[in-house]
């Protein structure tokens, strides 16, 4: 593996970017960068919960402005690899013409809202309206922020069903990519 390689893995919420970001980190010693840790302490340090600032998000590009520029930082920061979580991390590397193994992990939503429910301990039923309205809300803003249609896989190199492969599975074959091995699912 280079030593200036970079991985980004993006999907919808609960479809196990961050399972998987970190099963692969550990297998490569890459650094994680988490887009919704960072904006959580976005967040926080507006003094503001997630729901408050998301929907600040939505009016103010700045809020995804402020985002990138930390995980920017951050990614500059290292001197091997990197991993960079978050919704629109693979379309952003196209855009800044940055190399980089893209990945995007899917998952229906029934899937994703049982596993966001035992996360968060709610009801799969509640969990799911949370999803539909986040989705709804990150949509707005990517479209409206970025002309990013976040349903257009295209710029992926490796699109893999999460509900088909455990959590190992998905990370072996994110290394194996690495690597030059089939890149679409």
């Amino acid at each position: 593996m280079c030593a200036n390689s970079v991985i980004t893995v993006s999907g919808l919420p609960g479809s196990g970017t961050s399972t998987v970001c970190e099963l692969v980190a550990q297998a490569t010693g890459f650094r994680y960068i988490n887009a919704g840790a960072i904006f959580r302490e976005l967040a926080g340090e507006d003094g503001l919960s997630l729901a408050e600032f998301g929907r600040r998000a939505e009016g103010d590009a700045q809020v995804d402005r402020r985002l990138d520029d930390r995980m920017a930082r951050e990614a500059a920061q290292e001197d091997g690899g990197v991993i960079l979580e978050g919704r629109v991390t693979g379309w952003m590397s196209v855009r800044y013409r940055q190399d980089a193994l893209k990945v995007w992990l899917k998952a229906d939503i029934g899937a994703r809202a049982t596993r966001v429910a035992g996360r968060e301990g709610q009801s799969p039923e509640d969990a799911r309206l949370d999803i539909e309205h986040r989705e709804q809300s990150e949509g707005v803003r990517y479209a409206t922020h970025y002309g990013i249609d976040i349903g257009d896989l295209s710029p992926y190199d490796l699109v893999i069903d999460s509900v088909e492969y455990t959590p190992s599975e998905l990370a072996e074959r994110i290394v194996a990519a690495l690597t030059g091995a089939d890149r679409r699912d």
